[in-house]
């Protein structure tokens, strides 16, 4: 004796089909929300010094270079010892109450602890000086730095993000002369004087897996 009617054998199929797009559709949520594109542009960290890139680096129009050392010839983008600080807050403003934290670095020779900004995970190898030497500017990856007062993530940093680059650098490149510069507007297309310094310079991106999980 059948003690369901007949016509629940139909469902199952649907019950199937549902079953498998709700697993998708669950994989896809959790994918997109821990996502770097999620969960990591905007992210701006009160940091322990009050630094304002929009004071240094915009209105007083410092060079990246002087406070990050190693972007041209290393790997890794240096974040600035006290002493750098130091070389002009010794005799500027040394008693502000938003430099309290240099001054006492100084003084024990303890350094200040900064929160990194941007942070690729530990299996992804990123080398800043192969960027910089052939013409991709700072704002490509870090935004306009010089109108943020508390630096935040601009761009996602995701392995898409990266490979879109990769395979088409022309829109990122500039004359090594501007890297730094916020400002640069180019008198022609950013493209066209792209495509040129890629077959001056033979800039051909790789996008073998092993070029960032080595």
């Amino acid at each position: 004796m059948n003690v369901f009617p007949r016509w629940l054998n139909g469902l199952r199929p649907a019950l199937a089909v549902g079953v498998a797009l709700g697993g998708i559709y669950v994989v896809s949520l959790f994918a997109y929300g821990a996502s770097p594109r999620t969960l990591a542009v905007g992210y701006a960290p009160e940091q322990p010094v009050p630094f304002s890139h929009a004071l240094h680096a915009g209105e007083l129009a410092l060079d990246c270079r002087y406070c990050h050392t190693t972007v041209e010839k290393a790997a890794r983008a240096a974040v600035p010892p006290t002493e750098t600080c130091m070389n002009c807050h010794a005799r500027i403003r040394p008693q502000s109450d938003k430099l309290a934290a240099v001054v006492a670095s100084a003084g024990t020779g303890d350094p200040v602890h900064w929160k990194r900004v941007h942070d690729l995970p530990d299996y992804v190898y990123f080398d800043h000086s192969a960027h910089v030497s052939r013409g991709v500017g700072c704002v490509s990856c870090h935004g306009r730095v010089d109108n943020m007062e508390r630096v935040r993530q601009e761009a996602p940093l995701s392995m898409g993000w990266c490979l879109e680059c990769h395979r088409d650098p022309t829109p990122n490149l500039r004359p090594p002369e501007f890297v730094t510069s916020m400002e640069w507007s180019p008198d022609r297309p950013a493209r066209e004087i792209g495509a040129e310094l890629a077959r001056e310079k033979h800039i051909q991106p790789s996008t073998d897996c092993s070029t960032c999980h080595r």
